[in-house]
């Protein structure tokens, strides 16, 4: 939101006071509190009639240090994030004659006392500044009715408060959510509003406001409702972030470097659930608005086993309950007159299930009078339950602010999973209005974008409950700070276009290095239907993603009906039929190291699908990069975004390896050309990838038929490896490399075989194996 008309002057209709100087700095316990008029206080009469802003700094955790600004105190702030990490007791206060300062593990924030205002944040580790609040960085900003700005989502507001942190030369700025644009965020204007605005649009279903820095910090606005960001926009020099009303919070999050960033972010807002194994399996869906019935789903299923596809999970969407009774939870018996039995059949084949729901009661479901009666929806201002028709006809809210409105919403959850679903796609969440009144008295501005956070937490809730924690599993499209507690969440509805393909990457990124861990996105688009060409393409992106879902809207995507369209033999290597076979099985025998990579996410918060500047913060090539990642620490995937094959990436330095063709590659830029059954997938130098020789499915113990891959390139020493097995079952590896020789010792936890990344294995003896690289 620009309050400015170029660098002096003010929109028209605003009215700014920025705070001029820290009058005083009073210690108060482990917090500082900074007196900061809106003038330069020269004698007695200057401190009458003229606003002042409050500014608190305190720290919930090492390494963090949250800052409070406020204009007048006497309103309630509202709710906040959840901050589930946060503690007492942090942070070391000094105050001096010139300056004062709070210090938290590696950070520093000092305000110096007098004109003009500075307020600055140092690393200590290094002596670097981070960054810093300077001179007019501090607003209160009033604003008329007919002011010439945009407030945007919030149409209404008066008044703001601002900070606006000091961007350094060449430094970048990530984040803020999944975003379908560029990775880099410098220039942007960006709104903090969950919006069902598709991936093609500057709309986004996952809003999270906090940004990541290139020069190894974090900022999060702890707003819930709307933040603008002027990212190096409307003051070039500075990230400005402001908010409606009379008060602000931030944190600042030290780290060095981008994944230290995100481990000290997830630490104070929640960390991802850990995910079982099977979750990274192929999931199946019925589509959207597809005609299908048990007829249909058993013909899809035999289809891929008869193809020999391995499938993991079954996903019914929408229609497996009657059309206008969404959501009633109850199969429709017009074509699922037996849903008992269906589970337990789906059962059978090793199959797990999952059913889509969302938070909306439409008119016609059964539960809407029973929702209606007790109090159970978001009700107007008048009382009257909140109603539209876009979506459901006369569909009504739940109200997760209501303890017995959630526990009405859960019990019809657990009646489904004692019927045999195993998990739930909690669909929408982000259409949330602001003239409607909650059982609780929440702000609905602040709870529109924590509407979703409330539905998901009490979906995620049940399943940890019934499934257990560490099977407990969402396919979650809307979300906020915090929201990566709940895994896995989708990139929501893209179009089946190779550009559509491209911005799903970029909001995967996004999400990413805004504190997510898991990611997915509907493989061939949703939007229409795929030609052959975009949907193999996509498939082997998709199957080289944490999770991996093949969904579309009016049509199937089952493989072989694109070999149909393309006239094309499915033996045939280039078939969709053999590229999804491939690509299914590649990342099977892959789960032992991507459920690694998922283990780590849930410890510390570093994502599986990491962006090229957050695996690579120390290298120049690697900070625009937005269409290659890192699929977990060592596996480099670059997926093909066009018809022809043609694909550019970027190797950082050393000797990078194909995992599909065991060929060695140089560091640089790269110019390759792939058919449909292959793609830029390289394992970094020196890498040890834990392989299974199992590639028929999820479920299943990972230490079972465990295989070593090692990669050449490495430099000579020792490390360790760790790779999960089932349940609480792990492995450790003692890897010694001197030059072309590579010798492994175990724990003898598991029996293993030692093999270059492409070749002939060799096993262990006696918990040793050790292997000559070419």
């Amino acid at each position: 939101m620009k309050f400015t008309d170029g660098f002096w002057m003010l929109r028209d209709g605003v009215a700014a006071e920025y705070g001029r100087e820290a009058y005083d700095i009073e210690p108060v316990g482990r917090t500082l509190v900074a007196t900061v008029p809106t003038r330069v206080i020269e004698r007695r009469g200057d401190t009458l009639n003229r606003p002042t802003l409050t500014v608190t700094l305190h720290s919930p955790l090492p390494g963090v240090i949250g800052v409070r600004i406020e204009h007048h105190q006497g309103g309630s702030r509202g709710a906040s994030f959840d901050l589930v990490g946060a503690e007492e007791g942090h942070g070391d206060v000094v105050v001096g004659a010139e300056a004062a300062s709070l210090t938290s593990g590696r950070i520093r924030a000092t305000i110096t006392k007098g004109a003009p205002w500075s307020l600055v944040f140092d690393d200590l580790d290094t002596g670097r500044e981070l960054t810093r609040s300077g001179d007019k960085s501090l607003g209160h900003l009033a604003v008329r009715a007919d002011a010439a700005i945009d407030r945007g989502p919030v149409p209404d507001a008066a008044s703001y408060i601002h900070e606006q942190l000091s961007i350094g030369v060449g430094e970048l700025i990530y984040g803020l959510g999944e975003r379908f644009g560029p990775l880099v965020k410098n220039g942007q204007t960006v709104d903090i509003w969950n919006a069902d605005g598709g991936t093609s649009s500057e709309q986004s279903y996952k809003n999270v406001p906090f940004h990541l820095s290139s020069r190894g910090y974090g900022v999060l606005v702890d707003h819930p409702g709307h933040v603008s960001y002027e990212v190096g926009s409307e003051s070039v020099e500075r990230v400005q972030f402001s908010v409606a009303g009379e008060s602000l919070d931030y944190y600042v999050f030290a780290g060095g470097t981008p994944a230290g960033v995100l481990e000290r972010y997830t630490a104070l807002t929640g960390r991802p659930a850990r995910l079982p194994a099977w979750s990274y399996g192929l999931w199946l869906s019925t589509s959207f608005t597809t005609d299908y019935d048990e007829a249909t789903v058993t013909r899809f299923i035999e289809g891929m086993a008869e193809r020999d596809i391995p499938l993991g999970t079954f996903h019914f969407d929408c229609f497996w309950m009657r059309e206008f009774n969404w959501c009633d939870f109850a199969w429709d018996p017009r074509v699922f007159p037996d849903p008992d039995g269906l589970l337990a059949r789906l059962h059978e084949r090793g199959l797990r299930v999952c059913v889509w729901i969302n938070p909306y009661i439409g008119q016609r479901s059964p539960l809407f009078a029973e929702g209606r009666d007790r109090g159970y929806f978001v009700t107007r201002p008048d009382g009257s339950v909140w109603q539209w028709d876009l979506w459901q006809a006369g569909m009504a809210l739940v109200d997760f602010t209501n303890p017995e409105a959630t526990a009405w919403y859960q019990g019809h959850l657990r009646r489904l999973l004692a019927q045999g679903v195993d998990c739930f796609k909690t669909d929408f969440g982000e259409r949330i209005p602001l003239e409607v009144d909650y059982f609780d008295g929440s702000d609905p501005e602040r709870m529109h974008n924590l509407y979703t956070q409330r539905y998901n937490e009490a979906v995620f809730s049940v399943l940890e409950e019934v499934r257990g924690e560490g099977d407990a599993v969402v396919f979650a499209r809307s979300a906020t700070a915090g929201g990566q507690r709940m895994p896995v969440h989708w990139g929501g509805d893209n179009t089946s276009t190779f550009a559509s393909m491209a911005e799903s990457l970029r909001g995967g990124l996004s999400l990413s290095l805004s504190g997510f861990g898991f990611w997915s996105h509907d493989i061939g688009g949703f939007e229409g239907m795929p030609d052959p060409a975009v949907f193999k393409r996509w498939v082997a992106f998709g199957l080289l993603s944490s999770h991996s879902r093949l969904h579309g809207s009016t049509s199937y995507r089952v493989p072989w009906l694109f070999d149909e369209a393309e006239g094309r033999d499915e033996a045939d290597p280039q078939s969709a039929v053999s590229v999804t076979r491939l690509f299914t099985r590649l990342k099977l025998s892959l789960l032992p190291y991507l459920h690694a990579a998922g283990l780590e996410a849930h410890r510390v918060g570093l994502p599986v699908m990491r962006p090229m500047a957050l695996a690579f913060p120390g290298d120049p090539a690697a900070a625009y990069l937005d269409r290659q990642y890192l699929l977990g620490p060592d596996v480099l995937v670059a997926p093909v975004l066009s018809e022809s094959g043609e694909v550019e990436l970027y190797l950082p330095a050393g000797e990078w390896t194909s995992l599909l063709t065991g060929e060695t590659a140089m560091g640089g830029w790269r110019r390759e050309s792939h058919a449909f059954d292959s793609i830029p997938v390289y394992a970094r130098p020196g890498a040890v990838i834990p392989f299974s020789v199992h590639a028929d499915g999820a479920d299943r113990d990972l230490l079972d038929g465990l295989v070593l891959r090692v990669a050449p390139g490495g430099a000579d020493g020792e490390t360790q490896l760790v790779v999960p097995g089932a349940g609480d079952r792990e492995a450790r590896f003692r890897v010694v490399r001197s030059g072309s020789t590579v010798h492994v010792t175990s724990d003898g936890t598991a029996e293993f075989a030692l093999a270059p990344i492409v070749g002939e294995a060799v096993p262990a003896v006696d918990g040793v194996a050790e292997l000559t690289l070419p």
